[in-house]
């Protein structure tokens, strides 16, 4: 048996190499850690950045050989885009390709039509197209179903909802409403409405800081006005805009998008509010009060709660009928 009883001189070297080498093989490791975190994080960064790159290539190449067959299903289609001026037609319509191209359409019990995913893009643009952040980045997936469906355990219709999953829509109360543009309901308006919350408030992937912190004025003006609505006070709003202050945030957008003027008569403040939230005022043809940013990115020359996003019902109209 090998014994270094009586050789203090090696023991001794041995502690040294224990004293020495050891934390040194920890920062090593450490150092190699942090390394490979690092790795990671540039590649995913890297990545990140391609991508954007390969979609905006395709973007560009989808406008040049499709533009004018797209114009011409928006304007058949969307009224707020026929409604606008030339010059911010073609920011409109590259927003709607971008936002095209970053989600997946997922269609359950329909057929896939060519303008679908170009005007459900368009709902949602037409909400944010005076904000910084449009894609509402959280979002992957947009479900389409062709009429009403169940959700969950309730007993009852919907028309669409959102949940951390996704957007939900029903294509055949989609295409509808947009084609009655005057009624104040409007199902794709109301759930990217949600959707804009969503992304804003509860997972901030794709938050728009001027839009959150703007909210808190907006609230000021709204909530008042939501009170009253619970209290039994009929306004220009659908009488489901005092549910909860959930839906009052979305049916507000719907009215401010369908019945304009009635909303601005009626409530001016509260639309004022929504004028200066979302940067643009649906009674002018360019739409965007302020383009400074816009301006910057080369584009032209607090929700007072935490989301609890429910399922739109099938709304009953003013006479009581379905």
């Amino acid at each position: 048996m090998h014994n270094d009883r009586g050789r203090p001189g090696v023991g001794l070297q041995k502690w040294k190499k224990t004293v020495f080498f050891g934390p040194m093989r920890m920062l090593t490791e450490i150092a190699l850690i942090i390394g490979l975190v690092i790795a990671v994080v540039v590649i995913a960064r890297l990545s990140r950045l391609i991508i954007k790159e390969i979609r905006a290539f395709r973007v560009t190449r989808i406008y040049d050989d499709r533009h004018w067959d797209f114009d011409h299903i928006l304007s058949q289609y969307n009224p707020y885009y026929k409604s606008l001026d030339d010059t911010v037609r073609d920011r409109f319509l590259r927003r709607v390709l971008h936002f095209m191209e970053d989600k997946d359409f997922e269609f359950i019990d329909i057929e896939k039509e060519e303008r679908m995913p170009l005007l459900i893009s368009a709902a949602a643009v037409q909400l944010t197209f005076g904000l910084e952040h449009y894609l509402l980045d959280y979002f992957k997936t947009i479900y389409v179903l062709k009429e009403n469906y169940r959700y969950g355990l309730y007993n009852m219709p919907f028309e669409g909802h959102v949940s951390e999953e996704g957007i939900y829509l029903s294509w055949a109360n989609f295409i509808r409403e947009f084609t009655d543009y005057s009624d104040g309901q409007n199902v794709g308006l109301h759930e990217m409405a949600h959707a804009l919350a969503y992304v804003n408030f509860t997972v901030q992937e794709g938050r728009d800081d001027t839009f959150h912190d703007k909210f808190k004025d907006f609230s000021a003006v709204a909530r008042p006005v939501f009170e009253r609505m619970q209290a039994g006070e009929t306004t220009v709003l659908d009488p489901y805009a005092s549910t909860n202050y959930h839906e009052f945030w979305a049916v507000s957008i719907e009215t401010f998008f369908e019945r304009t003027h009635a909303f601005k008569k009626q409530l001016p403040e509260l639309y004022e509010a929504l004028c200066t939230l979302l940067n643009q005022d649906p009674l002018t043809s360019l739409k965007i009060i302020d383009p400074g940013f816009l301006d910057e990115a080369g584009e032209m020359p607090g929700l007072a709660f935490a989301p609890e996003i429910l399922p739109k019902p099938v709304r009953t109209d003013r006479d009581g009928n379905l």
